[in-house]
């Protein structure tokens, strides 16, 4: 019999409540589901079928016709199991009203404890002829307690992603009664004629049609009308988050008139390219008034991003404020220092970097001159967001390499005073005063990864986009071969003939260390009993075989993150300077390192990196003149692996590799929502249902448009659904 929720639960049901209460789950399978995600019963309604069946409607058994799928219930008249045949079969007769059918299972034995003689069973499967009588071989099967059961209560409906402690089976049962309960939970959240605009069903039948759907046309109707909802909070709470930025918070207005302009630029030894115009052109606008600017850079690698990005800071200088350029790493943050002291050489700008290895009494020297104002322009990593650093009037925050911060790591009010950005109500409880606006700063963030506009319109659907196009000129071209270990000493003679040219070389590893022996592997012959296959090539050994072996003449220094952050900063400098001619790494070059001379890239086990990643690594190179080559050193089965070495052989625009990646590997691991502070999407796709999310964005704005904080009654369950999806972690409580 169908399990029904408890009476009290019943009464109690909500989408709040545990799943715990229901009946049949209790404390143990409420474990089980915590495993799965779900804890509450609006979890549970989102936990959706990865599958559906759809089972034949029951006929009579004369109705029973060769070839077609049918289900049929009967009594069970007779059962024989023959185990001594080379394929065992257990063999049972049904019968109905109108007839007899024979059904066998190969390999049957299991059921001799399970099927007995009088019982009334379901049966559904393909319908074949033998010796003249209807027959079904290995059918779906079901006990039932009644010759008029419905079908699709046993065969048809959801398939759920299951555990070891939870069958898909059981997740029915438990799903199933709470749908009886929806009209009291599920409230729309559209009107009558926005449902029939849009064709979309509504909200209460999409939830029992995707778990119990009629047919497949119903199923359907669903999935558009629940991908829809999950696109349309997203986008609603991120077009809040825009409005609340723009309207609830003032930023210091930033003059941009011709002296300051030409001042500026008079700082590049060279002319900005028109893509760098244009964007520098939209920050100034953005940058003038009192709305906070909050915009997305995207560029490729090596396209002349922080050249904006410091042309921005000293904007921010000009108008009499600080600037921050915050990094991932300690390594690019300094390559961010390097940069701007070569462009500020001589200049009344004064600039610092801060890491997390500054310490003692020059860290609290440098501090004490930012918070009284003596540093105009401060580089640093994650240990700028230190409570104690102070800043006297911060202006402008640029975020680079944005994607690799989580939402409030990115967030510019970070850098600001609590004190100064909100004020608490006598509950305790965040409010913003009226006609109050918060203190904000200008906000620049940046990224060499280049991002489709599906996911910019998710991650970063709250942002203005810009984009850098094209790379400066005088760039030399990068050619990319894929390697294998057939051509490897080929290709190592190339690379010395290179070196000996006076350029440099870039070895990358996909780990440190090894628990095996494995230098000498690149030569694709074993090494102290250890096989090519039998282990990852790590930098830490490959780079004792490469400076003794491969390149003796040559010096070959080693990069990794374990390394004291001074040992990087030395390493780094030498291989600047050209004391280094091949540098052994792991993908801590990965982003910012800029060493014109280097002009040859190896990445080893080049399948095992996405191709965000490897375009990542091959932007290392190709920022002199000269022409450069990447190497792919990988031998591989995978056909995705395959797939995303010819694409890099093939394109070096980042834009196009971005958009190959995201239909390779899926918005899944591309992007984690909750990084960015968002749900994740549970059954809409931002790549097959594009439609649909661009449909939802614009709704959502002009939802905005029309009630800006969602005051309106007829917005008061679509609040409440936003409220619950998204908590704080937007900073919406207070608008919504």
């Amino acid at each position: 019999m169908t399990q029904s929720v408890s009476t009290k639960s019943q009464n109690n049901l909500s989408l709040s409540m545990p799943v715990q209460f229901l009946k049949g789950v209790g404390p143990a399978k409420a474990k089980a589901f915590a495993q799965l995600g779900v804890e509450t019963v609006g979890d549970l309604l989102e936990y959706f079928p990865r599958d559906w069946v759809f089972a034949p409607d029951a006929v009579k058994i004369n109705q029973m016709r060769e070839g077609q799928s049918a289900t049929v219930i009967g009594l069970v008249e007779s059962v024989d199991y023959t185990g001594h045949r080379r394929v065992p079969t257990f063999e049972a007769e049904i019968t109905d009203d109108t007839g007899m059918c024979r059904v066998i299972w190969f390999h049957g034995g299991f059921l001799r404890n399970q099927l007995k003689v009088g019982q009334v069973i379901m049966v559904s499967g393909k319908v074949s002829l033998y010796k003249h009588q209807m027959q079904m071989t290995n059918p779906k099967f079901m006990i039932v307690d009644e010759e008029s059961a419905d079908p699709a209560e046993y065969f048809g409906g959801g398939v759920y992603p299951a555990s070891a402690k939870l069958s898909s089976r059981q997740i029915k049962r438990i799903i199933r009664p709470v749908l009886d309960g929806l009209e009291k939970i599920v409230s729309e959240f559209y009107g009558r004629n926005f449902l029939r605009e849009t064709n979309l069903v509504g909200r209460k039948d999409a939830f029992i049609w995707i778990h119990q759907p009629p047919d497949e046309e119903r199923l359907a109707q669903a999935k558009r009308r629940l991908k829809y909802d999950e696109f349309f909070l997203m986008q609603l709470g991120l077009v809040l988050r825009r409005f609340r930025r723009k309207h609830f918070s003032a930023a210091v207005p930033m003059v941009c008139n011709e002296r300051i302009d030409s001042r500026i630029r008079k700082r590049f030894p060279f002319l900005l390219t028109q893509d760098q115009n244009a964007v520098i052109a939209e920050i100034a606008a953005d940058m003038s008034g009192s709305e906070p600017m909050n915009r997305l850079l995207q560029g490729d690698v090596g396209s002349g991003k922080t050249v904006v990005a410091l042309y921005a800071a000293l904007l921010a200088v000009a108008n009499k404020t600080q600037a921050v350029i915050m990094a991932p790493t300690e390594i690019l943050a300094g390559q961010h220092f390097i940069s701007i002291e070569r462009y500020l050489r001589n200049s009344k700008v004064k600039r610092v970097l801060i890491t997390g290895g500054l310490t003692g009494k020059k860290r609290s020297q440098l501090l004490k001159q930012i918070a009284t104002g003596q540093i105009d322009i401060v580089v640093g990593t994650v240990a700028l967001l230190q409570e104690d650093i102070e800043f006297k009037k911060l202006g402008l925050v640029v975020v680079d390499e944005q994607h690799k911060f989580g939402v409030r790591q990115r967030d510019p009010r970070a850098f600001l005073p609590a004190a100064s950005t909100r004020v608490e109500s006598r509950g305790g409880r965040r409010k913003q005063e009226r006609g109050r606006k918060d203190t904000a700063v200008h906000c620049l963030v940046m990224t060499a990864t280049p991002i489709p506009r599906t996911l910019a319109m998710t991650a970063f659907g709250d942002l203005d986009v810009s984009v850098i196009n094209r790379s400066p000129p005088g760039r030399g071209s990068v050619i990319t071969r894929w390697v294998e270990p057939g051509n490897r000493q080929k290709a190592f003679e190339f690379i010395r003939e290179r070196l000996a040219a006076k350029r440099q070389a870039y070895f990358v590893y996909p780990r440190i260390t090894s628990t095996e022996q494995s230098w000498g592997l690149l030569r694709g012959t074993p090494h102290n009993g250890v096989t090519e296959d039998s282990d990852i090539k790590a930098a830490t050994d490959e780079w004792r075989y490469l400076s003794r072996e491969v390149f003796p003449e040559f010096t070959v220094g080693l990069l990794h993150g374990r390394m004291a952050s001074a040992k990087k900063q030395q390493i780094m400098s030498e291989f600047r300077r050209g004391k280094i001619n091949v540098l052994v790494s792991t993908v801590v070059v990965e982003v910012g390192v800029d060493v014109p001379n280097a002009t040859i890239m190896v990445i080893e086990g080049a399948d095992r990196f996405g191709l965000a990643q490897l375009h990542q690594l091959r932007g290392r190179i190709g920022r002199g003149e000269a022409k450069s080559y990447c190497f792919l050193f990988a031998q591989t089965d995978s056909e995705t692996a395959k797939s995303r070495l010819e694409i890099m052989t093939r394109s070096n625009d980042g834009f196009e590799i971005a958009e190959c990646d995201l239909r390779l590997r899926g918005p899944g691991e591309l992007f984690s929502t909750r990084q960015h502070g968002l749900p994740d999407l549970k059954i809409a796709n931002i790549i097959d249902d594009y439609e649909l999310l661009a449909m939802a964005r614009r709704h959502a704005f002009e939802m905005v448009s029309a009630d800006p904080i969602l005051t309106k009654a007829e917005h008061k369950n679509i609040r409440q659904a936003l409220i619950a999806k998204f908590g704080d972690s937007l900073g919406l409580a207070d608008v919504a």
